[in-house]
C-alpha cells in the first residue's frame, strides 16, 4: 500500500504523518507492506527541513525520522499512490487543484477515517503541535486498522 499524506508546506502536519504511520506500520511488522510519504501543496517550503517544533513533538513520543525536504505535490503521484490523505479542507481544495479529478477515490482527508471526521488544525498557526500530533496519531491509527481489515 502506497501512502502520500499532504499539508500546505510539508514541513508540520504531512511529515508528522509520514514519520507517525511508518512508526505504527514498523509496531505492526508491517513496513514490508507499506510505501510511506509526504508532500505540499504549496512551493512555498520547497527543500526545507521539517520545522523544528514539529520534530521536538515526534521526539516526545519516540518517534524518529529520516532525512526529510520539502517537496510539492505533482500529478504523477495520483499514479504512484494508492491513497492521498491531506490534512484539511483546504489542502484537499489545494489536492484537487494540482492533480484533478479523482477517478479512483484515492484523496481523503486523514481524519475522515476517525468517529470524528474533520481537519488537523495547521500548528503553524494555532501554535499547538500536541494538539496536531494528537490528531494525527489517531488518524494514523484509524487508517492502519482501516486497511488491515479490508
Amino acid at each position: 500500500m502506497n501512502l502520500l499524506f499532504v499539508c500546505h508546506g510539508n514541513i508540520c502536519r504531512s511529515p508528522m504523518a509520514e514519520f507517525t504511520m511508518k512508526h505504527l506500520v514498523e509496531q505492526a511488522c508491517l513496513s514490508h507492506l507499506f510505501t510511506i510519504d509526504s508532500a505540499a501543496t504549496s512551493t512555498e517550503e520547497l527543500g526545507n527541513p521539517i520545522y523544528p517544533q514539529a520534530l521536538r513533538e515526534l521526539a516526545l513520543h519516540g518517534i524518529t525520522h529520516a532525512h526529510h525536504t520539502a517537496r510539492q505535490l505533482s500529478p504523477d503521484d495520483y499514479h504512484r499512490f494508492d491513497l492521498i490523505l491531506g490534512m484539511d479542507t483546504a489542502n484537499m481544495r489545494n489536492m484537487h487543484r494540482l492533480l484533478g479529478s479523482d477517478p479512483d477515490g484515492k484523496l481523503h482527508r486523514l481524519l475522515d477515517f476517525t468517529f470524528h471526521p474533520g481537519d488537523v488544525d495547521d500548528p503553524w498557526y494555532t501554535r499547538d503541535f500536541s494538539k496536531a500530533w494528537s490528531d494525527i496519531h489517531e488518524g494514523c491509527q484509524a487508517l492502519l486498522q482501516h486497511l488491515t481489515t479490508l
